[in-house]
């Protein structure tokens, strides 16, 4: 059963109840066509448990965005259904939306006003009690290490900072879930640290039900307990990080070669190349360090200079190529440098 806190301001859940003894959001079969016949998201299924922090991972255009907003009810489904808490999001949008909150990836706070305004403005929109508005803004600043801050013009924030009031804003109305759009992108490395401690800290003291999509793998390892891989629409795999690197196998031997060297297939002894940039080659093996000999002798029998070989442990990024056949490192400086930009101009 749902209960607040007397000194908290954030909804939390009874200490009975665990994580898997309910399902926060239940989508099965979801399909969204637009007009132009473009499948955005293809017949994908997936629960998110009670007070869980789940991820949806992929590129631009994998699904991610258009779920989530079929989910806030932004959109509606071209077929399929969507559960949360057991209520239709279809039929009943205002009853879903009254127990979510939500930060898009773009900068949705107004830069020209104080933190504690774009508060005031967003408690009103949302209709909180005027009793208790003054009181639930002070406790969300606070909780976000923003108090000090409060009346000063948000444009004077860094990007951190911005994700962080967006973060308090969404909290206003005591979401049951929260939705997060590529929470950290384009933040330096100290701010992206600070979001994610605010992001477990809401999740581990007050059993916050989290969905965040990304485009970072790392962002991905370091909250979700669960990840869900999307490309093209459709949920390539499923699972936590770590059964997902185990599913890979083996590890990752990069050759860095002396030149870009014809297309080629490895003997199957050796391993499978799951990455093939020009002169550097990724293969997927068993055991790196039997593998290495294996694989200077095949490229010196094809008289192909190696310059250098190295070994890592699988990470989710060789996940997702293993399935979704690519790697999102491009489209993660393009996002990255984009918001970045935003950013900067939000605070002109």
């Amino acid at each position: 059963m749902d209960t607040y806190h007397d000194d908290k301001y954030f909804m939390t859940f009874d200490s009975t109840v665990k994580m898997s003894d309910a399902i926060a959001i239940e989508a099965n079969n979801l399909t969204k066509v637009y007009r132009d016949s473009i499948r955005a998201v293809d017949g994908i299924s997936f629960s998110v448990r009670q007070g869980e922090i789940f991820g949806l991972l992929g590129p631009n255009g994998a699904g991610k965005t258009t779920t989530i907003k079929m989910i806030i009810t932004l959109t509606k489904a071209t077929s399929g259904t969507l559960h949360v808490f057991g209520i239709d999001v279809f039929k009943s949008p205002e009853t879903v939306r009254e127990m979510l909150g939500y930060v898009p990836q773009s900068i949705s706070v107004d830069t020209d006003l104080t933190a504690y305004e774009n508060l005031l403005i967003f408690s009103k929109l949302s209709y909180v009690n005027k009793k208790e508005r003054n009181e639930r803004i002070r406790n969300a600043l606070e909780y976000m290490d923003l108090s000090s801050r409060a009346d000063d013009i948000v444009k004077r924030y860094s990007g951190g900072m911005m994700r962080r009031l967006e973060i308090a804003q969404a909290l206003v109305n005591r979401p049951k879930i929260l939705l997060l759009d590529e929470p950290s992108i384009g933040l330096d490395p100290s701010s992206k640290k600070q979001v994610w401690k605010n992001i477990k800290q809401l999740n581990q003291e007050f059993g916050t039900t989290i969905l965040i999509t990304t485009h970072d793998m790392g962002e991905a390892d370091e909250l979700c307990d669960r990840i869900a891989i999307m490309s093209e629409g459709k949920i390539a795999i499923l699972g936590t990080p770590l059964d997902l690197k185990r599913d890979v196998g083996g590890d990752i031997v990069t050759v860095n070669l002396a030149f870009t060297p014809p297309i080629m297939s490895l003997p199957k002894e050796i391993g499978n190349i799951v990455h093939n940039n020009e002169k550097s080659i990724q293969i997927l093996t068993t055991n790196g360090e039997e593998a290495i000999p294996l694989i200077a002798d095949f490229f010196r029998s094809h008289e192909i200079r190696v310059e250098s070989i190295s070994i890592n442990k699988a990470n989710l990024d060789d996940v997702f190529m293993k399935y979704a056949k690519r790697r999102l490192g491009d489209e993660m400086y393009k996002a990255t440098r984009n918001t970045r930009r935003d950013f900067a101009r939000r605070a002109r």
